[in-house]
């Protein structure tokens, strides 16, 4: 990446995060809380051998939290001048006089917090000259096309490059922070002419470059994925098991990660409401939350509120060991905080013994669901109905493909019902699952 070298070092992002600490003590804040940070980033993507977009981002910012006692002001800006960093105190803290009093609202207990550095290998800044991302991106791309003549063209090719690094501090004594890297290679193909086309795609990404898929295996994969949807049919309305691809798996699970979240419980608008100590998931069913992963997508030493974060159960025998809470969510239901401000970090789900052709067989006749479509949930009553593309099975054996359809149910019913979780597991973002074959769902179509 042309240009890849920070702007700013640490020790400067720890002056400023210092800076404005001291402000807002100056001006009488009971305490303070802050974030600085600076990103930078190089996307190319290529279409039908032609570069399409060339994009370069450098971004950086201060966001600044005050609180006059149970009040809270928040302000943020991009610029790093003295003075700017001065006015946005001043704003915060405008906001705070004017905000209504909530006894949740603080900084964490002190002993909660980070108490020393821990390096997790999150950083792998990669020195990629445009001519050589627009290489790759033509390379996978390319790959694609020579396949079969039935690929007909393309969404595009993708590299991006993208690192970042922050300090975190509060009034409480807490300042910390690190670099990370996020780097990805993608492909979407597109196949057949006229009436009979389809399409699908393909990506990579990891912290280390080191680590992606060859451009030349994702652009295959992407293309024959695509070309297996050719002559999708639709199917009659029917109940029958659905096995959800490892991706869409993650899908599912962040549903349930949605549904047991600080924000949905204290607010009742979940369907998991009181679900602590509740067997949600068959006895099989074990999710455990690991956010000290070397080079892990979703690891992290601390939360957003500088609370440290710890190893733990999330569910245990199908059973919910804990939610997912904030300093300030935590507060609102009387509970500790969980360490989850911002996210949950490097959820696993513990897989079975079958491979995914092992699913199949398992499922016998059903369907095979490889696209999502639409956001059709109801998190307050667990109502889930949503657009679907894949495969249809028969004799554990892909039959043909299917689209134009729905997938609908219940995630309670869905969660209870899963019947296997495959050991072809995948990363995807902060979840990592294989596929997830459930019991019995409604397939809408014909």
């Amino acid at each position: 990446m042309s240009g890849h070298e920070f702007s700013y070092s640490s020790n400067r992002l720890r002056e400023l995060a210092q800076a404005v600490l001291d402000h807002a003590r100056k001006l009488g804040a009971n305490a303070c809380e802050t974030d600085v940070s600076e990103g930078i980033g190089q996307s190319v993507t290529v279409r039908r051998g032609e570069v399409e977009t060339i994009e370069y981002n450098r971004d950086k910012g201060i966001g600044v939290t005050v609180y006059l006692g149970t009040r809270r002001g928040h302000a943020s800006t991009s610029d790093f001048s003295a003075a700017a960093v001065r006015a946005t105190v001043e704003a915060a803290l405008s906001i705070a006089r004017f905000t209504a009093e909530d006894p949740c609202a603080g900084l964490p207990d002190a002993d909660l917090l980070a108490q020393a550095p821990m390096d997790l290998d999150l950083f792998y800044p990669w020195d990629l000259p445009v001519e050589e991302a627009i290489e790759l991106a033509r390379r996978c791309e390319q790959a694609a096309f020579a396949v079969s003549p039935l690929v007909t063209n393309t969404e595009g090719a993708s590299v991006s490059a993208q690192q970042s690094h922050f300090i975190s501090a509060n009034s409480l004594g807490f300042m910390d922070g690190y670099a990370t890297s996020r780097h990805y290679l993608s492909c979407a193909p597109i196949v057949g002419k006229g009436s009979n086309m389809q399409r699908d795609d393909w990506y990579s990404g990891h912290r280390d470059p080191a680590d992606l898929a060859s451009a030349e295996a994702i652009g295959d994969y992407a293309a024959r994925r695509a070309l297996s949807r050719l002559k999708a049919k639709r199917l009659k309305t029917r109940q029958v098991p659905v096995l959800l691809e490892a991706p869409l798996a993650a899908g599912l699970i962040g549903s349930f990660v949605h549904a047991i979240s600080g924000g949905s419980l204290y607010r009742k608008s979940s369907f998991l409401v009181d679900s602590l100590g509740t067997q949600v998931f068959p006895s099989f069913v074990r999710i455990d939350e690991r956010p000290h992963l070397k080079k892990g997508l979703a690891s992290s030493p601390f939360d957003d509120d500088g609370v440290a974060t710890q190893d733990r159960s999330v569910v245990a025998d199908g059973t919910v060991q804990g939610y997912f809470l904030s300093t300030y969510t935590a507060r609102k239901l009387g509970l500790p905080t969980t360490g989850n401000a911002g996210g949950s970090h490097n959820l696993i789900v513990a897989s079975g013994d079958l491979d995914f052709r092992g699913l199949l067989k398992e499922m016998g006749t059903g369907l095979l669901v490889t696209e999502l479509l639409g956001h059709g949930i109801n998190y307050v009553t667990g109502d889930y109905s949503r657009g679907a593309a894949g495969y249809w099975v028969e004799g554990g054996e892909i039959a043909y493909p299917v689209q134009e359809i729905t997938i609908a149910g219940n995630l309670k019913d869905m969660f209870r019902d899963i019947a296997a979780i495959g050991n072809d597991t995948v990363v995807r973002g902060s979840k990592e699952v294989g596929s997830i074959l459930i019991e019995r769902m409604t397939v809408a179509g014909n």
